[in-house]
């Protein structure tokens, strides 16, 4: 797969809409993200999911996430070792068919296992960053959706880039457990609203809405 046409910028590419802001997206609402998922995979993305939630310790993880990316059977189960292997896995040597599209690591629960083991959390996140940042220089594509149940959820900078949520939930508002049941969020002229914010500005509106954020974390802290 090649890098993506300039064009893509503003014509809704949900791929590129995902991986211009950060390779790791966050999203609260399940049904926000299976959405996210079904039009990716329509788009010929290959998915991988993973039950974040379900992860008591480390070696949870490394299970897991070897047997679903088909890691070798000499894979150490270590934090050195996965590094690794999402390497070979980015050389597609193993667990990404080269004729998809891309590949989507979804990760769900993901706040539990956050709670639980915080560092190991944003070192996966941290290694999934980087990691499509290395398939991107080779024309390839590696996206990270992350759920979260708690919609309040931050992590640090992963990759020297920050984790953001989706279009759809970026307002605060639109996280409030209190509205789950409420009104329909319209998340494809959210989707265009962000792609206005983010595209068609380019990088200076990018620092000016992470200067934002920042402020509004200083504000709630």
């Amino acid at each position: 797969m090649t890098a993506f046409d300039i064009e893509d910028e503003f014509n809704d590419n949900l791929g590129y809409r995902l991986l211009m802001n950060s390779p790791v997206t966050l999203f609260y609402r399940h049904e926000v993200l299976d959405s996210t998922v079904a039009s990716l995979a329509a788009l010929g993305y290959q998915i991988r999911s993973f039950d974040a939630g379900s992860w008591r310790d480390e070696q949870d993880l490394h299970q897991e996430v070897a047997a679903k990316l088909d890691f070798p059977k000499y894979y150490g189960r270590n934090y050195a070792a996965l590094n690794d292997c999402l390497r070979d896995l980015v050389l597609q040597e193993y667990g990404w068919d080269p004729e998809s599209t891309g590949l989507v690591l979804v990760f769900t629960g993901f706040d539990a296992f956050a709670h639980r083991l915080p560092e190991i959390a944003h070192g996966v996140l941290h290694l999934a960053a980087h990691h499509s940042r290395a398939a991107s220089l080779i024309g390839s594509r590696l996206i990270c959706l992350v759920q979260s149940s708690d919609p309040w959820i931050r992590f640090d900078d992963v990759g020297a880039e920050p984790v953001v949520w989706n279009a759809a939930e970026w307002l605060n508002s639109a996280r409030e457990p209190e509205r789950r049941g409420g009104g329909e969020l319209r998340s494809r002229g959210l989707l265009s609203a962000f792609g206005r914010l983010f595209g068609r500005r380019g990088h200076a509106a990018r620092r000016e809405h992470r200067a934002r954020d920042r402020e509004r974390r200083s504000e709630d802290e």
